[in-house]
């Protein structure tokens, strides 16, 4: 009688790990899988779970002359229409015994134009216009970096090789310098390059 149920025990308990197997096995498919396969469903990332600052789509509304006129239409920027600043590469230490692991990681940071208009200026003074820009974006890049090595010198290799590390890192860089540029409105991060060893 016991024997029988040491065997029955024995199916059942094989049973459990053939299926865990199985469902482990369509996770990583699901997971690691290159995006061109069939797949029983694909992976979306909302990027708007950490509140108004980390929005995907920008309100800018221009600045109103004077307070007597009407302040005009807001303009939206949804991800890949605005302006793009590409910072460069860090290597920085985690946070973890030995400080034998670090991450090798560049940021695109994509800012909307504090003037909506200026696709339909004449090209000479949209050419001008996109100079003085990008002048001012690069006159905060010691803001940004600060920021970005600041913010990951306190990450550890938990926090960050998981797919839901990044999009969280992702969140708080674009939390963080959304509250310290506020003359500037981030539309969003981009990883170019994102390595954790």
């Amino acid at each position: 009688m016991f024997k029988k149920i040491v065997n029955v025990l024995n199916i059942i308990t094989q049973v459990i790990l053939i299926v865990t197997a199985i469902i482990s096995l369509i996770t990583a498919y699901v997971v690691f899988a290159p995006d061109e396969l069939p797949k029983p469903f694909r992976l979306v990332y909302d990027y708007s779970i950490s509140g108004p600052t980390s929005s995907s789509v920008v309100p800018v509304v221009e600045p109103v002359s004077d307070a007597t006129s009407v302040p005009e239409e807001s303009h939206t920027y949804l991800p890949g229409d605005g302006i793009m600043l590409n910072m460069s590469t860090k290597i920085i230490n985690l946070v973890d015994p030995g400080g034998h692991r670090y991450i090798r990681l560049t940021i695109v940071v994509e800012f909307a134009p504090d003037n909506p208009e200026y696709e339909s200026l004449p090209e000479e003074e949209k050419t001008a216009y996109l100079t003085e820009f990008e002048e001012k974006l690069n006159s905060k890049l010691p803001i940004l970096d600060d920021t970005v090595i600041t913010l990951l010198s306190t990450k550890t290799y938990e926090d960050l090789y998981t797919a839901e590390g990044k999009e969280s890192l992702r969140m708080e860089i674009m939390d963080i310098l959304s509250n310290r540029l506020v003359d500037l409105h981030i539309i969003s991060i981009y990883f170019t390059e994102f390595v954790v060893q």
